[in-house]
């Protein structure tokens, strides 16, 4: 292939890519956007494979190369369960980030086209800035990858003097930069760029620890967004084009969703990195004046009570958490909504932008599960319609619907926006057991004169309804 002819091709893979952001954009294009992505990045990969700067000896290697990793993607994509997506995604993450680090090092010591002067400052300033950054995703995105599946507790780890400790490595990777730029050798310039990708693995550990498990679906977006950069850094250093606008792309766009997760939870971004909340261990958070729990006596619900309020209604909100992912009742759900429409009750989902594990997370389980995109809708889109609903299904949330981000100044989730599903005329909440959400607070919701419990397993409880609605 022709340098032309590749130059071609990488430009209608950009405009795919483009096209496919916007697609994702929306549910009801997704489908779309996720076909051009893949048309695009097949023309990306074919372009790169066959175009003037791969020989002709280096074709079997990647092509052989390709067929492992994309065994492992298609074995990946049958065997992960939709609930395993957020530490799915954050294991992908970590391999942008393990690629920058190595293609970074691969071009430092690569002598076939040696340079001198500003140019050769310039591409070592790029390798420096690339290794970073993907150092800090590589172990960041780890870290995240193990709080996600639970095997890293979601509680914030918060050492002493941290920012301090983050300042000092900071001004040490500065220095380490300089004393690499400056090397005469690359046996020199070895040790510094050594020294900073420890530094680096380090803080990406040491910044994701010390965020809460509620920010989780901040840092997901927000990883995403350094992967993104991490990419076009490889670009600068492999001096492709392609790499570097798609970086950008998804860098950008990380970050932008990173904004938005942050508005929905009426946080800043600095506030998240410095430190998120929750305690991740599901016990209740004490308040502000030393008490623990409020007072209060729950009203629990049964299965077959639970489906005649549904069947008496005739406005029902269900608004889908973490706990629905878990119990995988998204079918289930959509059984019941499917059932409940026929009879003319009007149905409708709530979604809030950080239920769930990462952005996005309920919608995907909703549209696994084939609910229709027209009655899933945003928190803002239904917080007016509360008071005229008849029934708030709550399954499996509970830091997105907790009154106390309203009422309660200091609770640590004061002024985040939720779900009023204390409005409706009774609401629903399932869970298993009593015990606070993934921030740690605890929801007075529970203790409400019109809320009832409905405890158990989401899945089962909700397949009990099922069969009382088709009576």
């Amino acid at each position: 292939m022709s340098g032309n002819l590749a130059t071609v091709s990488y430009i209608g893979a950009i405009i795919l890519f483009i096209l496919s952001l916007g697609g994702l954009s929306n549910p009801e294009t997704s489908r779309r956007g996720n076909l051009y992505g893949m048309i695009g990045m097949t023309i990306a990969v074919l372009a790169t494979v066959f175009g003037p700067r791969v020989t002709a000896a280096g074709i079997p290697w990647i092509i052989g190369s390709m067929v492992v990793g994309g065994a492992i993607g298609l074995y990946a994509a049958k065997v992960v369960k939709m609930t395993q997506m957020p530490e799915l995604v954050a294991l992908m993450h970590s391999l942008v980030g393990l690629a920058a680090c190595l293609v970074g090092f691969a071009s430092y010591i690569d002598t076939s086209a040696p340079l001198a002067g500003a140019e050769k400052t310039i591409h070592e300033l790029e390798i420096y800035i690339g290794i970073l950054i993907g150092a800090v995703t590589f172990s960041g995105s780890l870290i995240a990858f193990g709080k996600l599946n639970g095997k890293i507790g979601g509680s914030p780890l918060l050492l002493p003097a941290r920012h301090w400790l983050n300042l000092i490595g900071l001004l040490v990777v500065i220095w380490f930069g300089r004393e690499f730029i400056s090397a005469n050798s690359i046996s020199d310039g070895m040790t510094p760029l050594f020294v900073m990708t420890v530094i680096a693995l380090l803080f990406g550990i040491h910044m994701v620890m010390a965020i809460g498990g509620a920010d989780m679906p901040v840092v997901v977006s927000m990883l995403n967004s350094y992967s993104g950069w991490a990419a076009a850094a490889t670009g600068f250093m492999l001096s492709n084009d392609l790499l570097i606008v798609v970086g950008a792309l998804v860098g950008s766009s990380g970050a932008i969703l990173s904004y938005i997760m942050c508005q929905a939870m009426n946080r800043n971004f600095i506030s998240v990195i410095a430190g998120g909340f929750g305690t991740g261990g599901g016990t209740p958070a004490p308040k502000a004046d030393g008490t623990a729990e409020p007072a209060g006596e729950v009203n629990p619900v049964l299965a077959l009570e639970t489906a005649e309020l549904l069947k008496d209604a005739k406005s029902v909100i269900i608004v889908p958490g973490y706990g629905m992912a878990v119990a995988q009742a998204q079918h289930t759900v959509f059984e019941i909504t499917k059932l409940l429409r026929e009879k003319g009750v009007n149905v409708r989902f709530g979604i809030h932008p950080v239920a769930g594990r990462m952005p996005g997370h309920m919608n995907v389980l909703l549209a696994e599960a084939k609910v229709p995109y027209d009655i899933v809708f945003e928190m803002d889109e239904l917080n007016e319609d509360f008071p005229d609903t008849d029934v708030a299904m709550v399954i499996g949330a509970n830091d997105i619907v907790n009154p106390a981000a309203q009422d309660d100044p200091a609770s640590p989730i004061a002024g985040m926006p939720v779900l009023e599903v204390w409005k409706a005329k009774t609401s629903i909440v399932m869970k298993r057991s009593m015990a606070s959400g993934y921030a740690g607070v605890d929801n007075p919701l529970f203790y409400k004169e019109n809320n009832r419990m409905l405890f158990g397993d989401a899945k089962k409880m909700l397949d009990e309804v099922l069969v009382v609605l088709k009576t």
